[in-house]
């Protein structure tokens, strides 16, 4: 077992408490409104469970696999944002923070993705 395998359970639990914080402070600083501003909490519950379950070594590789494709959906339902961060930048854009948050949640997506990426591969060139 490589030390890359075993890496991910725990930067999946980093990512899944960042989720869960982004989440919070959305919805709270929003007003307590909107329930939508709690999806980035709800995909860090997830992750959270996924990063637990992650430390068992014979549910690992499946479980982040399963981890990465939820991190690769939130990235889909949110990438958009990205182009209308200028707007909200500038005070035009249709509720901003919505923005910022779906924004925050993409760049939490790409990051957490491409050291997920980062691990497999190195996982696989230790098993060769």
């Amino acid at each position: 077992m490589s030390a890359s395998d075993k890496s991910m359970p725990k930067i999946t639990l980093f990512f899944s408490l960042a989720y869960i914080v982004l989440g919070l402070a959305a919805f709270f600083l929003t007003g307590a409104t909107h329930k939508t501003a709690l999806i980035p909490a709800y995909i860090g519950a997830g992750l959270l469970f996924l990063g637990l379950l992650g430390r068992k070594e014979n549910l690992r590789k499946h479980v982040m696999h399963t981890a990465m494709i939820i991190a690769l959906l939130a990235l889909f339902g949110t990438v958009r944002s990205l182009a209308k961060l200028p707007a909200a930048f500038a005070g035009t854009a249709e509720r901003p923070a919505a923005v910022y948050a779906q924004a925050v949640t993409a760049a939490l997506s790409i990051t957490y993705l491409a050291l997920g990426i980062r691990s497999f591969i190195q996982a696989r060139r230790s098993r060769s």
